[in-house]
């Protein structure tokens, strides 16, 4: 059996060391297949009648294009206009029929509380269209949660508003952008979310524009705390499971007509060794963000409320729900004034005068210190009575 084994060598070599010399017998050569083309598919449009979204643009990261294509160079936010953000995303014709306005190109921190207030009477007004069943704006993120807070108190209509933005560049590596505008399009769609309040759609979660706060500056970076997620995007499109309970929408009292410009807030912070701040001209309202004020400070901001200025306390986090405690220590004891007789020919003494009492703080209740200053701003407009805007605050 060896002796034949060995005669037949060549025979063997392709029978029994194919699987270990293969290259020694022979050589074999392999053609690969031709490569096939990639087609981005075109999304069939349904036959059915789809929801009309009217799209809002300001500019932001979703609008941005940076210098170098496809890197993670620097880019220029605010640079695409509304129609070629929607072109990029062909999928969005499958679920509406998007129109777009172009309200501003600018990067969000150019955001000023005057276009806060020509965008929320827009909005208020393109919503009474009977066929328009939504609107989407898209925003730079470093503003995103303050100009949704403002649209969520000053909006006042049922119908779904959006707020979307981006945390890499239309032109960046794995842009985030049409992925968000494509869940913000389904929600404003959609009639579940008919009564949910201002919304902000990033990373397929639904949030509460009240609770919407931007903690990191990378995909994933929006959350709400605790409170105000309210559903998700999935594949079958938006499912909520909560909705906000405060008011909003038709239930708001704040009516912008004949409101051009709201008055001056201004924002300050309490600190270890803190004195309190000093205006060369008092502001219209004050909120401090603070766990608990230093002396100096509890007299600062009383000497402000004195002076007719509205004072708010917002917990430094933004998640205390319990009212009171903006004063800070309690004041030291006023000199006894009582006027006594004394041996000294002078029976008389002088009683210092007391101090004028001060309008109550106003507290705001899970508000972070930026969102308070708006519902204060948004506040003032209607009364200066702290009492009144602690109502408003509690409602709100």
């Amino acid at each position: 059996m060896l002796l034949s084994l060995r005669r037949s060598r060549p025979a063997a070599c392709g029978l029994l060391l194919s699987l270990i010399a293969l290259p020694a017998c022979a050589q074999v050569t392999t053609s690969a297949p031709a490569p096939v083309p990639v087609v981005p598919a075109t999304p069939a449009v349904p036959t059915t009648p789809r929801p009309k979204v009217l799209l809002i643009a300001t500019g932001g990261t979703i609008a941005g294009v940076q210098n170098a294509p496809g890197t993670l160079g620097a880019y220029r936010a605010g640079t695409l206009t509304a129609e070629q953000i929607i072109s990029s995303v062909p999928e969005l014709a499958r679920f509406a029929q998007v129109e777009t306005e172009q309200f501003s190109n600018v990067a969000s921190t150019l955001v000023t509380p005057e276009m806060w207030v020509t965008l929320a009477k827009r909005i208020n007004e393109v919503l009474q269209r009977e066929d328009l069943a939504g609107v989407v704006v898209t925003h730079g993120t470093d503003r995103l949660e303050e100009t949704a807070f403002f649209l969520y108190l000053t909006v006042r209509s049922e119908k779904p508003v959006v707020v979307v933005g981006a945390q890499r560049p239309a032109t960046g590596i794995s842009p985030d952008g049409p992925i968000n505008l494509l869940a913000a399009v389904r929600t404003a769609a959609s009639p579940k979310a008919v009564a949910k309040g201002v919304m902000v759609v990033m990373d397929d979660r639904i949030l509460s524009a009240r609770e919407s706060r931007k903690l990191y500056q990378r995909t994933g970076g929006f959350s709400t705390g605790d409170m105000g997620m309210l559903g998700v995007v999935a594949n079958q499109g938006p499912e909520f499971f909560f909705a906000p309970v405060r008011r909003f929408g038709p239930r708001s009292e704040f009516d912008l007509a004949g409101v051009d410009t709201l008055p001056r807030v201004e924002l300050t912070m309490s600190y270890p060794g803190g004195t309190g701040p000093s205006f060369a001209t008092n502001p219209v309202g004050v909120v401090v963000a603070t766990t608990g004020m230093t002396r100096a400070e509890g007299q600062a901001y009383r000497t402000l409320r004195q002076q007719g200025v509205v004072v708010v306390t917002s917990f430094t986090s933004g998640e205390n729900v319990n009212g009171g405690g903006g004063d800070g220590p309690p004041p030291t004891p006023v000199r006894d004034t009582t006027v006594r007789a004394t041996a000294t020919r002078d029976t008389t003494a002088r009683a210092e005068p007391a101090e004028p009492p001060a309008p109550p703080a106003v507290t705001a209740l899970h508000l972070t210190a930026g969102k308070a200053r708006i519902l204060l701003m948004v506040a003032l407009t209607r009364t200066k009575d702290p009492r009144e805007i602690q109502r408003i605050f509690n409602e709100y």
